[in-house]
């Protein structure tokens, strides 16, 4: 006996509408890198909230470029840089201040759950050395998702100078966001 599918107005079978319809599955990869980006959102605008709190405005590197005003304690957001790859880059923060004499240029790196981020912190860190323009970087990293040995790796090479040419005024930190929040306690009196 041949089965007649019978089709209601909105086109669903009837015959079957008692079966639970499939529900589409979220990519693990999609969704993974959205908690991801979200989480490191959390970071950066941590990063940003604590230096808004000791006054500092925000602005846009881009809107920075074109103004003719002079201000004072700025942190600015997607700072360019080319990378040692010759591509555009761009930093989460760029720091300005007269008042605190400071021109720091901030990556925020977060990693809450295994990845591929500490895979790439020996990229960043000779962008750090050879790319990026200021003499002064510091990058904020944390979360407990980072394979054993890549934090402390690249804290090594930062504190032991890796790669940097014994005159080069370069200082490149690199500060839990515990540790960021006493270097601004300390710095941003």
């Amino acid at each position: 006996m041949e089965q007649i599918n019978l089709l209601n107005k909105t086109g669903t079978d009837t015959a079957n509408a008692n079966q639970s319809l499939p529900t589409k599955k979220k990519n693990p990869i999609h969704t993974s890198g959205r908690l991801a980006n979200k989480q490191g959102n959390l970071l950066e605008s941590t990063v940003k909230d604590i230096f808004i709190s000791k006054g500092f405005t925000l602005k846009k590197y881009k809107d920075y470029i074109s103004s003719e005003t002079e201000i004072d304690n700025l942190i600015l957001t997607n700072a360019p840089y080319t990378s040692i790859y010759k591509h555009n880059g761009k930093t989460e923060f760029l720091v300005k201040s007269h008042h605190y004499n400071l021109s720091v240029r901030i990556e925020c790196k977060w990693q809450q759950s295994q990845g591929s981020v500490d895979e790439k912190l020996p990229y960043l860190y000779l962008n750090c050395v050879e790319s990026m323009p200021e003499d002064n970087i510091m990058i904020v990293i944390d979360g407990n998702g980072f394979k054993k040995g890549a934090v402390e790796w690249l804290k090594e090479a930062a504190s032991q100078r890796k790669f940097l040419p014994t005159d080069s005024k370069k200082k490149i930190q690199v500060f839990t966001l515990t540790e960021f929040l006493v270097w601004a306690n300390h710095t941003l009196r």
